[in-house]
């Protein structure tokens, strides 16, 4: 049976609904909101299949030990981690097009979400965990405080240069390490300046998807934050497993 306080909570969740995500919004509201629903479905999408082949490639130690003690199985995995990179210049040209735009966005999802199984094969659970548990509190506190922060005014925009440039320092530094490595100190370090940059470009990305990017970018949207996930999640994996060995 309804009364004046059902009435005015419908009121107040529609009120709730109507609300702009940021100031000076000059678009639908409901659009906007129904946008980021949806990137946000496609992303929890996407780390679950990422979870899933994680577990596969964790579970059954035939799998890890192909690729890591035979020249096929390095070969391979060298193809395979190519693969998310060479599926991003279709997606580029496809990403309006269904279904293909969805068939490009599945196979970028499986085989990065190969690669990470790999990188946690010969890793402790324990430390998988932790990561696992860091980087999810971390993202959903940086995605709340972004979204604050889009209420009150607050614009991110700035930071995608900096970041840009950081991330690129961080790529030659991983390079240098390679071909020269410089210890565990070095490694925690590098891992530890990439937690930054990644956390950085969560913010980045976030701020983006509420105010910036239009409503046929979802896909473009939905892969950088899943990138950003991903690059935390291992980059705070490779500082617990050199605090472990160190």
């Amino acid at each position: 049976m309804w009364n004046n306080q059902g009435f005015g909570k419908i009121g107040a969740d529609l009120e709730n609904q109507r609300k702009p995500l940021y100031p000076m919004m000059a678009e639908s509201p409901e659009l906007r909101w129904s946008f980021v629903r949806k990137v946000y479905s496609i992303i929890a999408i996407q780390l679950i299949a990422t979870i899933a082949v994680g577990y596969f490639v964790v579970a059954v130690p035939p799998v890890a030990n192909f690729f890591s003690n035979s020249g096929v199985g390095v070969a391979v995995y060298i193809l395979i981690a190519f693969v998310p990179f060479l599926t991003l210049c279709p997606l580029a040209y496809y990403y309006q097009s269904h279904p293909v735009n969805y068939i490009l966005l599945a196979i970028f999802t499986i085989s990065l979400a190969f690669t990470v199984g790999l990188s946690c094969a010969f890793t402790d659970e324990k430390i998988i965990l932790q990561a696992v548990i860091l980087t999810a509190v971390v993202v959903i506190a940086l995605t709340l405080y972004t979204f604050w922060a889009a209420s009150r005014g607050h614009d991110f925009n700035f930071l995608g240069p900096f970041l840009f440039g950081a991330l690129f320092v961080l790529i030659v530094f991983g390079f240098i390490q390679i071909l020269f490595p410089l210890g565990s100190l070095s490694t925690m370090i590098y891992g530890c300046i990439g937690a930054i940059i990644f956390c950085g470009y969560i913010v980045y990305d976030t701020d983006n998807l509420i105010k910036r990017y239009s409503y046929d970018e979802f896909i473009w949207a939905s892969v950088s934050l899943y990138l950003d996930i991903i690059n935390l999640f291992l980059t705070l994996l490779s500082i617990l497993r050199t605090a472990e060995d160190g």
